[in-house]
């Protein structure tokens, strides 16, 4: 079953998209959602598409929703990026450990921008977010997020946009760490790789036909995001820019020569 689409207009989002997308005519989109289907319902992926920085941001953990009775999960993401200009950058953690209580002066004076860790990227690049890492997509950035389905987004900092902020609910469950190295890494164009094996979800990139080893590591249904080439799930294709579930990984008819991510 192929996935309906939300488009969802930010203000630091575009007036073009790239193909497959189309982009409504005067309206400014940030995102592509995919549905989150009944057999799945705690896993969103979207497309992320920047023509302006978002915002300094953290999002809370499982445990801390629950704490403070929100009645929902929290939020870990992971970042695949498709698309780089000349200069594009991702901020993730800090480039040295700072307090509350500087944070929350840097995130009132806007200095906390230049406090992240800023990483230059380029397509294969791929970073995981755990929750309470303050985070920051910069400008001209195409990406897929693979991410716990929770809209619970914390602002520190929003360059003067007229937006809500969270400061005091950012500080509370933000971590004033460094970002983890080993949660990075720049993916080879070809090769099946394991990029999350985590407790939230498991994210596998796959070339050609995999083998039947998958069936332990996907035991039940999974989402199928084609990166290269056409996929078909139950005999339906499914080409870049959707996605898919699969009821099992045997109803996924992979092509020789394409590529996918797998997530469940």
């Amino acid at each position: 079953m192929i996935l309906p689409t939300r488009t969802v207009e930010k203000p630091w989002g575009r007036d073009v998209l790239p193909a497959p997308f189309a982009s409504p005519p005067g309206q400014r989109i940030g995102e592509v959602w995919f549905e989150p289907p009944p057999q799945l319902p705690k896993l969103l992926v979207k497309y992320i598409f920047t023509s302006e920085k978002l915002s300094v941001q953290v999002h809370p953990s499982d445990a801390q929703t629950m704490a403070a009775g929100l009645g929902r999960q929290g939020k870990e993401e992971c970042w695949l990026v498709i698309a780089a200009e000349p200069g594009a950058k991702l901020g993730i953690g800090f480039r040295q450990p700072i307090s509350a209580e500087t944070m929350r002066a840097a995130a009132l004076d806007g200095s906390i921008e230049g406090l992240l860790e800023w990483h230059a990227v380029q397509r294969g690049d791929f970073f995981y977010i755990p929750a309470n890492t303050v985070h920051a997509i910069g400008a001209g950035i195409s990406l897929i997020e693979i991410q716990q389905n929770s809209d619970i987004t914390y602002r520190l900092y929003d360059y003067g946009r007229p937006r809500e902020l969270h400061l005091e609910q950012g500080i509370a469950v933000a971590n004033g760490m460094a970002h983890d190295p080993g949660l990075s890494r720049h993916l080879p164009n070809e090769g099946p790789l394991v990029l999350v094996d985590g407790a939230h979800f498991r994210l596998e990139r796959v070339d050609g036909s995999p083998d039947a080893s998958m069936a332990a590591r996907f035991p039940g249904a999974l989402l199928v995001i084609p990166l290269v080439g056409e996929v078909c799930v139950a005999e339906v294709p499914v080409a870049p820019g959707q996605c898919a579930l699969a009821e099992n990984w045997a109803d996924i008819g992979f092509a020789d020569a394409g590529q996918c991510l797998l997530a469940a």
